[in-house]
């Protein structure tokens, strides 16, 4: 069978520098907002209106409940919308005044109805930005292009976590969240500054606009559901990368406990560290892993990223020293790197020609955040039960089922592609 995929050269975008460039202040402006604020929020509610622990637990998971829920809405949203520029600028308002009324209104109703919209802002404008990505350099550019998105996320992230400390220090903690607000609507001027006319919209949902279709699997009548359910790949990947995040999400806060049990004083500053080292090693392997992807494939690179997590969760089970907590740490640098470039990309080469790209990337986020939202649960009760080095060796468990899941049932997804002339 012939591997080559066939792509029309007018299909084959070429964006202006211009475009570029607002893709670019795009992705270091909302990379911060889309996270949250719920540390933040925690500590100002706390501190400002004394809400209970429960309630202020039940205000921050509001926002992470509100983006699972409207992950595959989003995404099905985002492959229909032709303007999806005017998406994100919408979203990225919607986050700026959820941001201000959580500063200025403390009720209960009014703070999870103003997360849960954010939450909606959120699950919108990733993937749209993913999507608009994709349609301006098209498919061979997508990896490298991803890849920069997400070192200039992981940029953002640091530079926006310095300014808040020191906007806190300076000024009140108040100063985060209006910082969040003028970040999206940043955001919202970043993206309306993008050529609407570069976006190929066929190319940003994954449809298939090639001159000659080799494949005679992809049928654009399928259903979205049924294209899903009935790909094995898609659901071994959907299951790979709920596992991966099942064991991720606790890790951090689990070797938090574990030092503050120990050592409470130092904690939060290593704490601090961890993060901060983690997302500045994520800024060069997101561009190294765009690269391997397209030399290397994309499942070594993927499967490398992977095998970062268990070995990680196995060596916080030798000690709680500071010494080791923090080199062990790094390595999620380069399993959240490589893992956050390559969702989008394998993604993309699994429904490519199908038009379903954004509604399949939202159910793989939607696993990805069932995921993150179970972890921290699970491992409280493991570690309730067996100490803090059970917990870790049952996250390093599910971590190695979920690495095996995708190195069986995940082929290699990186195909050849050959440039044909296409009608003008």
């Amino acid at each position: 069978m012939n591997t080559e995929t066939f792509i029309a050269k007018n299909d084959a975008p070429t964006a202006s520098k211009r475009s570029l460039a607002a893709l670019d202040c795009l992705n270091m402006t909302i990379g911060d907002v889309i996270g949250g604020i719920g540390p933040y929020l925690g500590a100002h509610l706390k501190a400002t209106a004394h809400w209970q622990p429960a309630d202020i637990g039940t205000a921050i998971s509001a926002m992470g409940l509100a983006t699972i829920a409207a992950q595959i809405p989003a995404g099905a949203l985002i492959d229909r919308a032709r303007e999806k520029r005017l998406l994100i600028a919408f979203s990225a308002t919607l986050m700026s005044l959820s941001c201000v009324s959580l500063c200025l209104f403390t009720k209960f109703p009014i703070v999870i109805a103003a997360q849960i919209v954010f939450g909606i802002g959120a699950a919108l404008a990733g993937p749209a930005i993913v999507a608009v990505s994709l349609g301006l350099v098209g498919a061979r550019l997508f990896p490298a292009r991803i890849a920069r998105n997400e070192a200039l996320n992981h940029l953002g992230n640091v530079l926006a976590a310095l300014l808040a400390a020191a906007g806190a220090y300076f000024f009140s903690s108040s100063f985060v969240f209006y910082l969040m607000a003028v970040l999206g609507l940043l955001s919202a001027f970043a993206v309306m500054s993008i050529k609407g006319g570069e976006i190929n919209n066929a190319l940003a949902r994954g449809a298939d606009t090639s001159a000659v279709e080799t494949s005679p699997a992809v049928s654009h009548a399928r259903e979205t559901w049924s294209f899903i359910l009935s790909d094995k790949r898609i659901l071994a990947f959907a299951l790979s990368v709920f596992l991966f995040h099942l064991a991720n999400a606790a890790m951090l806060p689990l070797a938090g406990q574990y030092l503050a049990a120990s050592r409470p004083h130092q904690a939060p500053l290593l704490i601090s560290a961890c993060i901060v080292a983690a997302q500045l090693i994520m800024i060069p392997v997101s561009l190294v892993a765009g690269r391997l992807a397209q030399s290397w494939g994309r499942k070594p690179v993927f499967l490398l990223g992977f095998a970062a997590l268990p070995l990680r969760a196995l060596l916080f089970t030798i000690s709680d020293s500071p010494n080791l907590v923090l080199p062990v740490q790094m390595l999620d640098g380069i399993g959240a790197g490589i893992f956050g470039v390559l969702v989008s990309v394998i993604v993309a080469d699994l429904t490519q020609g199908t038009g379903h790209y954004n509604t399949t990337r939202g159910a793989i986020i939607t696993a990805q955040g069932t995921g993150a939202m179970l972890s921290n649960f699970l491992a409280g009760l493991v570690v309730q039960a067996g100490g803090y080095r059970s917990g870790f060796f049952a996250l390093a468990a599910c971590a190695a089922v979920g690495l095996l899941i995708c190195y069986i049932g995940l082929p290699e997804t990186l195909v050849k592609t050959k440039i044909v002339a296409g009608e003008n």
